[in-house]
């Protein structure tokens, strides 16, 4: 088997990206493992370009009814009443295509922050638009093109409700009081859950390097409390304006950035009353802006790479 695709990263955060809106390639979970090996090709998460799931081609369009149901699943009940049929086939017909995402232990991802900013650039070059719609795991997630290799994100399906985190129980997803220990062996009680389209749990901490964070990520991704894993992130509160972090992802490991844990330590950090609105989250090789506006959205803001074009061949059986 022998294809192209593309390279591209989000604070060192990266990904093989592959496009399959002309033609479907189906992968086995080996070797989609084998994509993400360091030693093959390597990357933190396999990204797939569909199409959008209302380009229909030369078939006839959505009939007025499947559009009200998707427009009350997207908006709620009632606001979709407040929506013309017109304005929401107008809205459904502008989504540029559909993202899966794929972790580099084979697991699938419900989402990928940096991983959809790297592909909103990628097609932007593509159609010179410099607004870019993607259908995520149902639902509409758009980017803009602000500069040069500069991309932001709106990430829209927030929650704190513990049953979408989801937990196990029913906890107090401000403070879960979750115990993680240090190098010194000293005990830590805390823990802040949140929901951007995948699981988080971010520890404010005075100091995110007296943690082991390889040891306390995978144990806290796979506790029984987190029924789909979760996210692990160390956050450590410089002033109102700038939070550093370490993190874990679910199905990838240590990470050198993540756009989702960026969002959700905004989130947590808002929650439990350290920032306001703004702030950069700092990474090993720089940072992201958030914003959280009124309605409850995350404006994701940072750079992205070049574009780098590869081939994949694979010989033989995995």
């Amino acid at each position: 088997m022998e294809f192209k695709a593309y390279k591209m990263d989000g604070l060192g955060n990266d990904f093989v990206i592959i496009d399959q809106r002309n033609k479907i390639i189906e992968f086995s979970k080996k070797e989609i493992v084998k994509i993400c090996d360091r030693n093959f090709i390597g990357c933190d998460q396999l990204i797939i370009i569909k199409k959008s799931p209302f380009d229909l081609g030369d078939e006839d369009e959505l009939d007025p009814g499947e559009i009200a149901d998707i427009g009350a699943k997207l908006m709620g009940e009632d606001k979709i009443k407040s929506v013309s049929i017109g304005k929401m086939r107008d809205y459904l017909n502008n989504i540029d295509a559909d993202l899966k995402f794929y972790n580099s232990d084979g697991s699938s991802s419900d989402a990928c922050g940096n991983g959809t900013r790297c592909v909103a650039y990628l097609l932007s070059k593509e159609t010179n638009k410099n607004k870019i719609t993607f259908w995520i795991n149902g639902n509409i997630i758009p980017s803009k093109i602000l500069g040069e290799k500069l991309v932001e994100t709106k990430i829209s399906n927030v929650t704190t409700n513990w049953h979408e985190i989801p937990l196990i129980k029913e906890l107090d997803t401000n403070n879960l009081n979750y115990k993680i220990i240090d190098k010194n062996n000293k005990e830590h009680f805390g823990g802040t859950a949140v929901n951007v389209g995948n699981p988080h749990i971010v520890f404010f901490v005075n100091n995110i390097e007296e943690f082991n964070l390889e040891k306390i990520g995978p144990e806290i991704e796979n506790d029984k409390l987190f029924p789909e894993k979760c996210n692990v992130t160390l956050a450590k509160i410089i002033n109102e304006n700038h939070i550093k972090v370490k993190v874990w992802e679910r199905g990838a490991g240590l990470t050198k950035a993540c756009g989702t844990a960026a969002c959700a330590t905004a989130v947590a950090a808002n929650i439990n009353g350290y920032i306001k609105e703004k702030i950069d989250i700092e990474f090993e090789l720089g940072k992201l802006s958030i914003f959280l506006d009124k309605k409850n959205n995350i404006h994701m803001k940072g750079p992205v790479s070049e574009i780098k074009e590869i081939d994949i061949k694979f010989n033989g059986n995995i």
